[in-house]
């Protein structure tokens, strides 16, 4: 299928006057959680709340830094996430992505709205 890749916006919503930043994220089905690398970390002045063990591509397990909120903007979506800081690259997993309504399309390798609605995210509660 290749690598899908969107550009998204995050920011700190406990620290008002900080600018946000914007980064080509992976976008990850496979994946849970947001993952950020430290320098965003570091930019949005994200405070560790917790430490989540992970277990990575290649199966070995590792403690990272868990941080946040951060609040996640993509298109007229926006969400929000704890993130796992690891990594060298953004990376959008699966829970931020339906928190946010979002679909990936494999032919053209877009993150997209959801395309059954696309003025406001849709979710299910029951």
């Amino acid at each position: 299928m290749g690598l899908t890749s969107a550009k998204i916006r995050l920011s700190n919503p406990r620290l008002s006057g900080l600018l946000p930043v914007e980064v080509e994220a992976l976008a990850d089905t496979g994946a849970l959680h947001l993952c950020i690398p430290e320098h965003v970390q570091i930019q949005l002045q994200l405070q560790p709340i917790d430490q989540k063990e992970v277990t990575l591509a290649d199966g070995s397990k590792r403690l990272v830094p868990y941080v946040g909120p951060v609040e996640v903007h993509f298109l007229n979506r926006v969400g929000f996430a704890g993130a796992l800081v690891l990594g060298d690259q953004t990376l959008l997993g699966a829970i931020p992505m339906e928190d946010m309504d979002l679909v990936v399309f494999p032919g053209s390798r877009e993150l997209r709205l959801n395309p059954d609605s696309p003025n406001v995210a849709t979710s299910t509660a029951r």
